[in-house]
């Protein structure tokens, strides 16, 4: 007769393996821990990175030397620079600069800095200017629009 009592699962479930329960356990004495030493011992731990007493690999890799802000206020360029790399005419912009590798990345402000005169006329689009360097690109004859943002 069908009730509650007499139902059983289809499939039955594989038993448990308990360690250390006894010899008759088939996983008594040593549990699979294997003789002695500290991994066979109860609380018996190895701390991650822990290579048995001799230099850690972490410790042996050199410790990182100065830092760069990823905060930082502005990138600077000296005019000269740009006097050498940009032919006349040239328009300028922190993506111009990115890309001949004077700045870092064109997502953090660019000041151009330097009292150089230079003899090309810049179209300077998107960075800011040291008064010395606004002078010096006024007086070649040079175009400045500090707010405006370069269109991609």
């Amino acid at each position: 007769m069908l009730n509650l009592s007499t139902l059983r699962p289809k499939i039955k479930k594989p038993s448990q393996v308990r360690r250390g329960r006894g010899l008759g356990s088939g996983r008594g004495a040593y549990s699979g821990r294997g003789i002695k030493g500290q991994k066979a011992r109860t609380g018996g731990n190895i701390k991650p990175g822990f290579e048995g007493g001799r230099q850690p690999f972490i410790r042996q890799m050199p410790k990182m030397k100065g830092f760069r802000s990823p905060h930082a206020k502005a990138q600077a360029v000296d005019l000269r620079i740009i006097a050498k790399a940009f032919g006349d005419g040239s328009h300028i912009s922190p993506k111009e600069l990115e890309q001949k590798g004077f700045i870092r990345t064109a997502a953090i402000p660019v000041k151009i800095l330097g009292n150089s005169e230079i003899k090309r006329k810049f179209q300077f689009r998107g960075v800011t200017f040291s008064k010395s360097a606004k002078a010096a690109i006024q007086k070649a004859g040079g175009i400045i629009k500090e707010n405006e943002t370069p269109k991609e």
